[in-house]
């Protein structure tokens, strides 16, 4: 793969199966970069107001209160990372989708994942599986740096340019087997999973930091969010919701 794409490069390894993904051709439409172009007639001020209201009514009210989480979320415009034809969606209680059968996580979901990892401004975090990009948006609005893997080529490369287009200069990006993880790059404070192997993976762990904390679907059919924390002894590992995301692809799998 092609390295040093945009101030957010492209590298040529890790990478991973995604949840928060996209397609192609699915970001059809405006074209545009900065927020304009919303789509099917609906002004920006309309999408600020149901960005607002998702903050509010799905997350705020289900006990996510951290004040720079709300914050991130309600800044980063989710409708841009969905296809035009879905923008009108965007902010449901629900995931949107994005082209070739893959969708846009659940609002809450994102935020829910992202609290669970207690970022902070100094942090350095992974994420595994970019998809549309917007998971990596709101840990860039938190963290110092975000390293983010795809193994998708397209998909990865659409995720850079908006991600580039909306200013995220904290943001890295390459396309490769997120199994792997980013092992230069580590350690880690937190690493951001979005798509579910049938077990963690061994590497992931092992790039955390001490002290640091995974968040991860875990399984098949029957998944299990887990939250995994390096502790001095080792890895404690805690089961936290059940979850529905798309199963976790690439050779990785295959070497654990």
């Amino acid at each position: 793969m092609a390295a040093g794409i945009f101030g957010i490069g492209i590298g040529d390894a890790g990478g991973g199966g995604f949840a928060d993904g996209g397609s192609a051709n699915g970001f059809g439409g405006s074209g545009n970069s900065n927020g304009s172009g919303a789509g099917q007639g609906i002004s920006e001020e309309v999408f600020r107001y149901r960005r607002e209201k998702m903050v509010a009514t799905q997350i705020r009210a289900r006990g996510i209160v951290s004040p720079e989480l709300l914050a991130a979320l309600e800044k980063v415009p989710r409708h841009l990372f969905v296809p035009e034809a879905e923008r009108h969606a965007a902010y449901d209680d629900a995931p949107a989708a994005i082209g070739e059968g893959q969708t846009i996580s659940q609002p809450y979901i994102v935020a829910m994942m992202t609290s669970l990892i207690d970022p902070h401004r100094g942090d350095r975090v992974l994420e595994v599986g970019t998809g549309s990009g917007y998971q990596a948006a709101i840990l860039a609005e938190l963290v110092n740096e975000v390293f983010t893997i795809e193994i998708v080529e397209p998909l990865g490369r659409r995720a850079a340019r908006l991600l580039q287009d909306l200013g995220y200069t904290n943001v890295h990006m390459r396309i490769g087997d997120g199994h792997l993880g980013w092992p230069e790059a580590a350690p880690f404070d937190a690493i951001v999973v979005t798509a579910a192997p049938e077990r963690i993976p061994d590497r992931l762990e092992s790039q955390l930091a001490s002290g640091g904390r995974l968040v991860i679907p875990v399984g098949g059919h029957d998944q299990l969010l887990v939250l995994v924390t390096r502790t001095a002894g080792g890895f404690r590992r805690e089961n936290v919701a059940p979850v529905r995301f798309v199963p976790m692809t690439g050779e990785g799998e295959k070497g654990r």
